[in-house]
């Protein structure tokens, strides 16, 4: 459950509400209570809840009317409501769901049902309300009745009068589910969803179609097109807005059921190839930590850039990666502490293209495969393998370039002691513009001023001191981006 979670529950007896309680106790959620309509509206008015759950019978206002007063109200028209009552007939029931109830559940059901209830009903308020919907229809009025009545609901509505127009929309925008009529000018609702099921990246977004036709050749036709369901003209919102609900619950059910899936693997192949990247690292103690720190500097660079968390999360890994091809480089090259003689130097520069091989054969890794193939390349053009020059480097892979550059500047090596951190600042500023990317080094520069940036980097030192003094064993040069050695 989402943190902030905040349940209203609202019922006359103290014992009901105790009891209502009990059963959410299991929810991360903040839980209120009112002992009738009129208490229950007054703080609706002040608190947003994500849920209310009510009784019908109650002094000052009953369960119907405050359900009656909080869909009137477009600051708690949104909110879900859950009827919990001994009134449970059909009439009841109905009248619940009039009034703008979720769910409506007879009390001697509650133990059994309202946990599982307001699960589900906060999962889909997430996970499906908010939504973009695209409502494709030639009828001006018919298009405006839709949008009103899906904006009540808390859709995001967006109109378009043909599948041609919808076609220029859908491109931009991926609206989360089409509503789309089969009878229209220009392009009808049959070529639109053909076309949509073609067009890789789109073609699972789910498609309601609507015709006053409903004879079974037609609703054949347009399933096998690619909608997910068919509703007949004239429906009602009552009628559309839980097949939505329904269609966009189950959709975003398998979209985060593959997601977990693939964070799964990537986690379980991510793990498998940093221990090759520890390996790597053991092979000399004066580069253990190099690429943890790499990720640490580049990933917080991407954050002052305005990033958001997913791509820092897959820069962190990129960042981890950066140095994976090193695997393939023979120990007498790679752990060589004097000046590398030119057939070496080649040698070592193979580490980007055995680096992006090995990561290449997962497709979950793809858009950090720059990171450990271009991070050698030169804003000047000078680098290597390509010897790509300015913007034509990738973003990331010029990140990890300042990252790997400092953090090599600061590290001890076999061939002489780390910078210190202002002295490394002078030589990162001084190569803004040839070997590192100016805008890169302005986001690196920002970092440098941030709060635990000097505590971090100190640290990494102070550790390298202790094995410096412990007698640890000098063997394996990060080669810098002079001309004979790189980071």
């Amino acid at each position: 459950m989402l943190k902030k979670t905040r349940i209203l529950v609202v019922d006359d007896s103290a014992t009901v509400r105790a009891h209502h309680l009990e059963l959410l106790k299991g929810l991360n959620a903040e839980i209120h209570s009112a002992n009738d309509g009129q208490q229950a509206l007054s703080m609706a008015m002040q608190t947003p809840y994500s849920l209310v759950i009510t009784d019908v019978d109650m002094p000052e206002m009953n369960g119907i009317e405050l359900c009656q007063a909080l869909q009137a109200n477009s600051r708690t028209r949104d909110i879900p409501i859950v009827i919990v009552s001994t009134f449970d007939s059909d009439v009841d029931v109905e009248s619940g769901f009039e009034a703008g109830a979720s769910a409506y559940l007879s009390k001697r059901d509650a133990r059994s049902l309202l946990l599982s209830t307001v699960t589900e009903i906060l999962w889909k308020y997430i996970h499906v309300r908010k939504r973009r919907i695209l409502v494709i229809e030639d009828s001006r009025t018919i298009a405006r009745s839709l949008e009103m009545g899906l904006l009540k609901h808390s859709f995001i509505v967006m109109l378009a009068e043909n599948g041609l127009k919808a076609k220029e929309i859908v491109v931009e925008v991926a609206p989360d589910l089409i509503l789309c009529d089969l009878k229209m000018p220009q392009m009808d609702g049959f070529a639109f969803c053909k076309w949509l099921k073609s067009v890789p990246g789109l073609f699972h977004t789910p498609v309601i179609a609507m015709s006053a036709a409903e004879d079974t050749a037609t609703v054949q036709r347009v399933i096998q097109y690619g909608a997910a369901a068919f509703i007949s003209k004239p429906f009602s919102m009552s009628q559309l807005v839980p097949l939505i609900d329904r269609i966009l619950s189950d959709h975003f059910k398998i979209i985060l059921t593959e997601r977990e899936r693939l964070d799964a693997e990537r986690r379980a192949l991510v793990n498998s190839i940093t221990s090759l990247v520890a390996a790597l690292e053991a092979r000399d103690a004066y580069t253990r930590g190099h690429s943890e720190s790499v990720s640490w500097l580049a990933t917080h660079m991407l954050q002052c850039f305005g990033a958001d968390s997913a791509d820092i999360d897959l820069l962190a890994i990129g960042g981890r990666l950066h140095d994976i091809g090193k695997i393939g480089i023979r120990d007498s090259v790679l752990l060589k502490p004097d000046l590398l003689e030119e057939a070496e130097f080649e040698h070592i520069k193979q580490h980007p293209v055995i680096g992006r091989r090995i990561l290449e054969s997962i497709p979950s890794l793809n858009r950090i495969l720059a990171i450990p193939y271009s991070h050698h390349e030169r804003w000047d053009g000078k680098g290597y393998p390509e010897g790509l020059s300015g913007k034509s480097i990738p973003f990331w892979a010029r990140l990890t370039s300042v990252a790997d550059t400092f953090d090599a500047l600061t590290s001890d090596r076999p061939y002489r002691k780390g910078m210190s951190i202002e002295k490394a600042l002078q030589v990162i500023k001084q190569v803004r513009g040839t070997q590192l990317c100016p805008d890169c080094v302005d986001l690196f520069l920002l970092v440098a001023e941030s709060a635990g940036f000097e505590d971090h980097f100190r640290a990494k030192q102070h550790e390298e001191k202790g094995r410096r003094e412990t007698g640890a064993p000098a063997s394996i040069a990060p080669h810098l981006n002079d001309n004979s050695r790189t980071s």
